[in-house]
């Protein structure tokens, strides 16, 4: 289902921050293979008991201060948040071509990508705060593609988000495959995710019989949600924009996605 409205947020649950909220963010190491990933933990100590826990999985750019403030955002919400590392030692890129490089290496690899996202979930798994049982996915950019595979992949998840993130495949969803709920944030003018993409992907999730969301922001473009992109849309030349009002809706509305999928 298409949305093009600015809507209200309601009933949420885990959204506002209590004011003695104490959230604590460390740098962590776990292994995929011989591969450390280095990553970014975000929990609140003023939240007792265990917890829903997201994933949050970064732009083609690899784990960076962006990544990480998406997981205070959500620890502040009372989730246990991991920005994951899906390059490797904590790989980043300073240029769109070795950007463009890093994220080709691990999307075109499916097993790969696969292997390092379940990483992430064992990592998390382990958090004496965290309730397995409750868990779900967020990515900007390469990682909406990314978490958009990992639930076609048919992974253990209560919902995912992808905001900008590539909606083509390969291996299209199939019926009863698909665990997840999912949401998707895209602007129509985005120029790496055209109209025809977002007609083709709401058709496969319709044919697979998933619980799907795709709201689509006029006059956006790519990058939406990063208040940087304007600044490197100067720098390299690219068809990017923050856009502050989708920016602020699209979050409000993936809060309350995930309030819903991940209450008890």
């Amino acid at each position: 289902m298409k949305a093009m409205v600015l809507a209200g947020l309601a009933g949420l649950w885990l959204v506002s921050a209590p004011v003695w909220a104490e959230v604590h963010g460390r740098e962590v190491s776990y292994q995929a293979g011989q591969t450390t990933l280095k990553g970014w933990l975000a929990v609140d100590d003023a939240v007792k008991g265990k917890r829903p826990a997201v994933l949050v999985v970064h732009e083609w750019w690899g784990h960076n201060d962006y990544a990480r403030k998406r997981a205070r955002m959500l620890a502040e919400q009372g989730y246990v948040a991991l920005a994951v590392d899906m390059y490797g030692d904590g790989k980043q890129a300073q240029h769109p071509t070795d950007a463009g490089k890093f994220a080709g290496e691990v999307a075109k690899n499916r097993p790969l990508t696969k292997a390092r996202f379940e990483a992430g979930m064992g990592f998390l798994r382990t958090q004496p705060t965290v309730d397995g049982s409750r868990m779900a996915a967020i990515g900007y950019c390469f990682g909406g593609s990314v978490v958009l595979n990992m639930a076609r992949e048919g992974e253990d998840l209560k919902g995912v988000v992808s905001f900008h993130g590539g909606l083509g495949t390969d291996t299209p969803a199939q019926p009863g495959q698909v665990k997840a709920k999912v949401r998707v944030f895209t602007g129509a003018d985005d120029k790496m995710i055209p109209q025809d993409q977002v007609d083709a992907f709401e058709l496969e999730m319709e044919r697979a019989k998933v619980d799907t969301q795709v709201v689509v922001y006029p006059k956006t473009l790519h990058s939406f949600t990063n208040p940087d992109a304007d600044e490197l849309a100067k720098k390299f030349g690219l068809p990017i924009a923050y856009n502050a009002d989708a920016d602020k809706d699209s979050w409000a509305k993936a809060s309350a996605f995930l309030a819903d999928v991940l209450k008890k």
